[in-house]
């Protein structure tokens, strides 16, 4: 490939990102890479940071004239390879790491070669070690689970994080869409990605999502739980979009099933307690869990803490109250960053730090 070098340039800028982006055998991460960016994108790419810039700044730092760079940067920012924010009247780029963000950017564009590229990629990565440092996505209770004796802070409460904000968009989930084009998928509902702020000016802005009130919003919230959807916040107090995640194909929920202990690899201020001498046997939270913590035990259940990520959607139907969501110890739980952006920041910081 004549221009390997600024494609793999680009795969080291965007491994730098938060969540990163790993080198691929066979160079399936530079011909992904190269599916997604022209040449002229990926060279001016690599002079985004996470900081917010004009594109007379972003300009100077490649060489290029401005105009020319601030329609690149409006294209980009449309395909969903950049991030695009008006602030105080002028508009203000960023880069976007991998996941969360160019990913789950490409849900209104979906092609068999895109995916094609993806799936090549994801089967040739190399493994690598990375320090550890908090998750983009953290675990919230539904309400329903919520008991009003428990401490629950803010942040910690779904109708706090909505009413902090006064504009709202909705997206498909591109995890359920990209397993239905696929051929696997669910039965959940698909337009269940919660936009907020200016990730929701972003969304509507790029044609990504529509604009929706806090009224819908709730609407939203209710059909998830009805359809056994774990809420999935940016992990930050001020959130910037909550996902309804299911087990079948959401890429966070299934990368958890594969831990014997998901409940220390996930950001969740609540664990479930388990009341065997009330339970009924009724079985109703087994299909509920989607980190298969619950388990038939004749004539009851058997609830594993250790699977346990706090979501409180056995909680909410257990209709002998058998369950509950208690606080985890301290030490086990972390506050999360003011905004998303700044878990971006912190992330990035950890990872280019050596492993220990």
């Amino acid at each position: 490939m004549a221009d390997y070098g600024i494609y793999q340039r680009l795969r080291e800028h965007l491994d730098g990102l938060p969540g990163g982006f790993r080198a691929a055998e066979n160079d399936a991460d530079v011909r992904f890479l190269a599916k997604l960016f022209t040449v002229e994108e990926a060279e001016l790419a690599v002079h985004l940071s996470l900081e917010r810039e004009d594109a007379g700044v972003i300009a100077e730092r490649a060489g290029l004239p401005v105009a020319e760079v601030g329609e690149r940067l409006e294209v980009m920012a449309e395909k969903g390879l950049i991030m695009s924010f008006e602030v105080d009247g002028d508009m203000k780029y960023q880069a976007a790491p991998w996941v969360i963000g160019i990913y789950e950017f490409q849900v209104n564009r979906l092609s068999d070669d895109f995916l094609e590229g993806m799936n090549e990629y994801y089967t040739q990565t190399i493994r690598v070690e990375r320090p550890r440092t908090i998750p983009q996505m953290r675990t919230i209770p539904i309400n329903q689970s919520v008991d009003s004796k428990l401490n629950v802070l803010p942040y910690e409460q779904v109708d706090e994080l909505i009413d902090a904000h006064t504009r709202f968009a909705v997206a498909p989930c591109i995890c359920r869409t990209k397993e239905t084009k696929q051929g696997r998928g669910c039965d959940a509902p698909v337009e269940t990605c919660i936009m907020f702020g200016e990730w929701a000016d972003f969304y509507t802005r790029t044609g990504r999502g529509r604009t929706i009130d806090k009224a819908e919003v709730r609407e939203i919230l209710e059909e998830a739980n009805k359809a056994n959807l774990v809420l999935n916040p940016t992990n930050s107090k001020f959130v910037a979009a909550i996902c309804c995640c299911c087990g079948d194909c959401c890429g966070i929920l299934k990368g958890l099933q594969y831990h014997s202990k998901p409940s220390e690899h996930v950001a969740s201020s609540f664990i479930v307690e388990y009341d065997p001498e009330a339970c009924i046997g009724c079985g109703v939270c087994i299909n509920r869990c989607q980190m298969q913590a619950i388990t038939r035990d004749e004539p009851r259940v058997d609830v594993n803490t250790d699977r346990c990520i706090g979501c409180g959607l056995c909680v909410s139907t257990c209709p002998a109250d058998a369950l509950k969501l208690v606080r985890k110890p301290e030490k086990d739980t972390s506050e999360p960053p003011d905004t998303f952006n700044d878990t971006w920041v912190k992330i990035a910081k950890d990872q280019s730090k050596p492993v220990s």
